[in-house]
């Protein structure tokens, strides 16, 4: 049943993802052996709320409740989840209180849920006015108000409002995730017309379960008195209404609605980035905002299980970049447009006829990279004549940040246009093959700061022509001392270089402004009477067992660095932002982690944990 309603989201053109829970861990997609693993497994828990915490710490597996399904999909950013039918309040239930805790989740977890409405052995009326006590926007799916009864067109209640059709449910979806009530959103749809039964015929037998339940001094749960239901209608109904394969044929039916709205909402979404992006643009004019140019790339993590996307770090820190690049139209753009709707995207081409680029890491046990593959050609695209579109933006930006995916021309144009305008531009090489990019010419002398790694540099520095060691070495003294040695040629043009040592920490060099290096042009210049010096910054440790990978520890380090420049902080606290996001980066699955923001990272958080000493030597 699972594969067969997953095969129907599929062909409706969703992506299904069947949660449940196997030896201790939550699984959002689960694969066919895993499904028929939890299919045949003894001793499976059913797990709501309340049961999260000890099935997971005793190891235990387990199938989902409808709140517990919605907890999991919303941590999961999946915004519709489709079932049979939701729990409810029992009849009686003023006396016992016995309702479903779906009801409390669907008040407090943003999540629209798809079902044939709540089972008529229900209190049908008072689970409706519970879910409005909740904030529960509730809606039927049709031409009817009429709340179906699972089996049932008719339960004698009307729902609050009803939705025609898959349009005009997306449309309420949305609208209530762009308010952001925090509760959630139920479509009540009916069940086939083949498979319907007399709400009438039902009731009767309901009731008549419940006298007799009564007579013998029972308080049957909602389930024994189903039992009771089916023993008293005709066997016809009993075996074509009360069987599994009417349970299975209301999920499918769900599932088919459920993924058709899933399309219209993906569809919504996207206009509203797109809108929303071209609003943002427009607020670029009314304050200044650094601009990034690079590239777009969906990584592929192997370790255990894992595939994730780069977000901008910048972005998450608060600063609302000008982000300026290109992608193709195909999936994975899809996907970077739905997962970057916090960012500013109006600068973002989308081409035909191109792949968004991918990139592939193979991660070892201890979250270092072991290979890199990927298809990068679409960055070829962002041209000086793309980037010249938004002169503007730049003029007005207080830094420009590059990173050595971008055609080497295009470098050269934003050095070039840099230097007529007085503007920084900080420059991210990416890696070693790429970091040579803007020093096959003298564009680089127009460079405010670059951030290469020591394998970087010293790539740098071979290009120039300099003497480079033919090996690296390991230990933090000598590490320290080729890094000098390295850096101090480059120091006659550029206003700081900031190398980034790994595990050993972080090495800031430049020019001395109040004791500590300038990491910004404008506070020093060249000219000015300031002596050249170098400060090492050691790295926040992270103990082996709590490190996953090491992919956007630099981003990390840049964004939480350069957020601090743009906040007027000094280069110590500057550094320390940057360490404290990368330290964030190290420890999650995703290369960028979702635990930073301008509330993790800022400078209070790093002058309240004064774990980093520093030292400093003067350069000659």
């Amino acid at each position: 049943m699972a594969k067969e309603v997953e095969e129907i989201v599929r062909m409706n053109g969703a992506v299904p993802a069947t949660i449940g829970i196997l030896n201790g861990c939550i699984h959002v997609g689960l694969q066919n052996d895993e499904l028929e693993c939890l299919a045949k497994r003894k001793n499976v828990v059913k797990v709501s709320r309340r049961d999260f915490p000890y099935v997971l710490s005793k190891g235990l597996s387990g199938g989902t409740t409808v709140a517990g399904t919605m907890i999991v999909a919303h941590k999961a950013g999946i915004p519709i989840f489709v079932t049979g039918g939701i729990g409810g309040v029992h009849r009686g239930g003023e006396k016992t209180l016995d309702v479903s805790a779906d009801l409390t989740e669907l008040g407090r977890t943003p999540v629209a849920v798809i079902s044939a409405g709540i089972k008529s052995i229900l209190d049908i009326g008072r689970t409706l006015e519970y879910l409005e006590t909740q904030g529960v926007c509730v809606a039927t799916f049709g031409e009817s108000r009429e709340f179906p009864a699972f089996f049932s067109h008719q339960s004698g209640f009307q729902a609050p409002y009803k939705v025609q059709n898959e349009e005009d449910a997306a449309k309420l979806i949305a609208r209530s995730l762009a308010l952001q009530l925090g509760s959630g959103v139920l479509i009540a749809v009916p069940c086939p017309e083949e498979e319907a039964v007399s709400g009438q015929l039902i009731e009767e037998a309901i009731q008549q379960a419940l006298r007799e339940a009564r007579k013998c001094g029972h308080s049957y749960h909602y389930t024994e008195v189903s039992q009771q239901i089916k023993e008293r209608l005709p066997t016809p109904l009993l075996l074509n209404h009360f069987s599994p394969q009417l349970d299975i044929a209301l999920i499918k039916n769900n599932a088919s609605v459920g993924s058709r709205i899933a399309v219209a909402l993906n569809k919504i979404q996207r206009t509203q980035g797109r809108r929303e992006g071209t609003s943002l643009s427009k607020k670029a004019f009314s304050a200044p905002r650094p601009v990034v140019i690079g590239g777009i790339n969906v990584d592929f993590i192997a370790k255990v299980k894992a595939s994730v996307m780069v977000v901008n770090c910048l972005s998450r820190l608060g600063k609302a970049p000008v982000f300026i690049s290109a992608m193709g139209k195909d999936e994975h753009s899809e996907t970077v447009l739905r997962h970057c709707r916090h960012m500013d995207m109006s600068g973002v081409s989308q081409l035909d006829g191109h792949n968004t680029a991918t990139y592939c890491l193979v991660v070892a046990s201890s979250g270092e990279v072991r290979l890199g593959l990927g298809d990068m050609e679409i960055h070829q695209q962002i041209t000086e004549q793309y980037v010249s579109g938004f002169k503007e933006s730049l003029c007005r930006a207080p830094l420009i940040c590059i990173d050595g995916n971008v055609p080497v021309s295009t470098i050269q144009y934003i050095c070039q246009f840099a230097r007529e305008h007085r503007l920084a531009v900080y420059y991210e090489p990416t890696d070693v093959d790429k970091a040579s990019g803007p020093f096959f010419s003298d564009c680089w002398r127009s460079l405010a700061c670059i951030s290469p790694n020591l394998r970087e540099l010293r790539a740098i520095n071979r290009t120039l022509g300099h003497p480079v060691p033919a090996d690296l070495p390991s230990k933090l003294e000598d590490v320290v001392e080729t890094a000098v040695f390295l850096v101090l040629p480059l120091l006659r043009e550029l206003h700081c270089v900031v190398v980034t040592l790994g595990h050993h920490g972080v090495l800031v060099c430049g020019r001395s402004v109040g004791g500590s290096v300038s990491l910004h042009p404008g506070l020093c210049s060249k000219t000015t009477a300031s002596e050249l010096c170098a400060t090492h910054y050691p790295a926040i440790p992270v103990p082996v067992e709590e490190l996953v990978n090491v992919s956007g520890a630099g981003d990390s380090l840049m964004a939480g660095i350069i957020a601090g420049l743009l906040a007027g902080e000094d280069t110590n606290d500057c550094v320390r932002m940057g360490l404290l996001s990368a330290s964030l980066s190290l420890r999650s699955y995703e290369p960028i982690s979702p635990a930073i923001s301008a509330t993790s990272v800022n400078v209070e958080r790093v002058q309240a944990q004064r774990w980093l000493g520093t030292k400093t030597w003067k350069l000659s």
